[in-house]
């Protein structure tokens, strides 16, 4: 599974940004996706994910500004973001749990995006 994120780039802060992560490659069925982003010298942190039973977890401190969504026809997660702040200023990642194997032959795994920039100007 690859998974490519895009939709970054230079936001004025206040505004907005959709950030868009496909889904190629060979799977059984995809378990979660999420976002995390991580901004230089800190650890990466959870924006936002779903599980397998889609249940839709959020940071505290961005589920006001921050909304994930999904099209599964287009095996696409998106983050919409309003309202971005200088702090909101990282590398931007999808992940995604996945079975992967034939069926009843299944084997979990887990893979990360190389992530899209998002800087956020004051």
């Amino acid at each position: 599974v690859q998974l490519q994120a895009c939709g970054g780039g230079l936001v004025q802060s206040g505004g907005s940004r959709r950030l868009s992560c496909v889904v190629t490659g060979t799977y059984f069925t995809i378990k979660g996706m999420g976002w995390y982003r991580q901004a230089r010298g800190k650890q990466r942190e959870l924006i936002a994910k779903f599980d397998s039973g889609d249940k839709f977890t959020y940071s505290d401190s961005l589920k006001s500004r921050f909304t994930i969504s999904r099209d599964n026809a287009k095996n696409t997660l998106y983050l919409q973001m309003n309202n971005l702040k200088s702090e909101d200023t990282a590398m931007y990642y999808c992940n995604a749990d996945y079975d992967y194997g034939l069926k009843g032959l299944e084997v979990p795994r887990n893979s990360w995006g190389l992530g899209t920039q998002v800087t956020v100007s004051s």
